[in-house]
């Protein structure tokens, strides 16, 4: 009997091996395994860092997280390291920086070199758009060079090597590039002009108190993965690419379609082409295509651009209704009005409310008298019913008088060939400021 009970449970062992072994290794085997707080100190102290963050209890619970609570995070860290980690190693390199720096955009950007931060922070070393155009990187509707993981990480070594040189601390270094440099200033000053980062450490935003250790922490869960049981069975890796340039206007779909190259690789080797063309303008660009699709590509360039060109309507059209875009646009200024709400300022100047607060970064529907609001105006979100007499002849004094309630944007709809510019021309306005009862040249 107990022969035969031993027999099935070989055989119920053996068929849930089987149907594990469909699952990654990983997700069969995935347990944290219990070091203590000491060896994990002697593993880390052993690490031969440049940057000398000291281990305590700060970079401790951070360890935790990494290498217990959230072990898929590192895990997929593992996954996509090989597609940016050799890009880093080259420029921290050719910069004289330590290399453990090549781990910042983890706790940057999870090394997506698409992320947007609440802030507008964007790409793998999430850059604000001063600081970008700063380091020479372009940001313009089309094209956003934070996002191009060998521009940005070149501006990246350049403006932590000025840090540094401000601050000659590492530490210090990397609590600016995460807060500011008058966010350190103001620590440092607070402090009694302390130079090290933990005596200033409470006078610094909550924020980058933790971003410090956080960082010591992911260096070692990714230097120490596999003590701790993480490891990834189905790693990234870049694809090997040549560069073509344009002086044309390129849209990727159609260029994808022509050429047989897939468009989303199109995409993954050109992340900086964020609205999926190229403008004409845009001298000289440097396009990534497959190295295996190159040859191909030589033979039939002419036709691939030619088509690639000729789509130009059609993604104009697309570009027009995407949420949120600007493009083909004018610029109009609202200041908000005393009773004012979101949806109707949408409606009267024909826009979609979701848009409306995406150009002005509102999350829910709070606004206040007197706020400026930027909105872009384009025919394809107009409705003939939100203002009144479109397109009506120009009056033969060829004067218009202010009504409560007109903005320019409604003046410029009411007469043929009109538009804000000319009114603000013909009237030598700076601004949208109008008041009701003045008189408006229209023509």
């Amino acid at each position: 009997m107990r022969t035969i009970r031993f027999i099935l449970v070989l055989c119920l062992c053996a068929s849930t091996v089987v149907a594990q072994q469909e699952k990654p290794l990983y997700e069969v085997y995935d347990y944290a395994p219990d070091i203590s707080y000491a060896d994990i100190e002697k593993r880390y102290n052993s690490l031969d860092l440049t940057i000398d963050i000291a281990f305590n209890d700060r970079v401790a619970a951070f360890v935790n997280y990494f290498t217990v609570r959230d072990r898929d995070y590192t895990r997929e860290m593992l996954r996509r390291k090989e597609i940016y980690f050799p890009i880093f190693e080259k420029y921290l390199k050719e910069y004289g920086l330590p290399q453990e720096l090549k781990y910042l955009p983890i706790i940057e950007a999870g090394l997506n070199p698409k992320a947007t931060s609440g802030p507008q922070a964007v790409g793998l070393w999430q850059f604000m758009a001063p600081t970008a155009r700063e380091r020479g990187l372009k940001i313009d509707w089309y094209i956003d060079e934070r996002m191009d993981p060998e521009k940005s990480t070149e501006a990246a070594c350049q403006y932590i090597k000025w840090l540094y040189g401000v601050f000659k601390d590492w530490k210090l270094t990397l609590a600016a590039y995460n807060s500011g440099i008058g966010n350190v200033k103001r620590a440092i000053r607070r402090s009694g002009y302390k130079n090290d980062f933990w005596k200033v450490y409470r006078y610094l935003p909550r924020e980058t108190r933790s971003y410090v250790p956080q960082f010591a922490a992911i260096v070692y869960a990714m230097e120490y993965a596999d003590v701790h049981n993480i490891y990834t069975d189905d790693p990234q890796y870049p694809i090997d690419f040549d560069i073509i340039q344009t002086n044309q206007f390129v849209y990727l779909k159609a260029f994808a379609e022509e050429s047989g190259i897939p468009l989303e690789t199109l995409k993954h080797l050109n992340p900086a082409v964020k609205k999926g063309a190229i403008p004409a303008r845009a001298k000289n660009f440097e396009l990534r295509i497959p190295k295996a699709n190159k040859t191909d590509y030589l033979k039939n360039e002419s036709q691939i651009l030619a088509k690639a060109e000729a789509a130009k309507s059609e993604f104009e059209k697309l570009a027009q209704n995407m949420p949120g875009s600007t493009f083909g646009k004018e610029k109009v200024v609202y200041r908000v009005r005393n009773g004012d709400v979101l949806g109707t300022i949408a409606r009267k100047h024909g826009v979609r409310l979701t848009d409306l607060k995406a150009w002005n970064n509102i999350r829910g529907s709070l606004i206040r008298v007197g706020q400026r609001l930027n909105i872009y105006i384009g025919p394809d979100f107009y409705e003939k019913s939100t203002v009144r007499l479109v397109n009506q002849p120009l009056p033969d004094s060829k004067l218009h008088v202010v009504q409560p309630g007109d903005t320019l944007w409604d003046i410029s709809r009411m007469y043929k060939g009109l538009s804000i510019d000319k009114i603000r021309q013909l009237n030598n306005l700076k601004g949208n400021s109008i008041k009701p009862g003045m008189q408006l040249r229209v023509g």
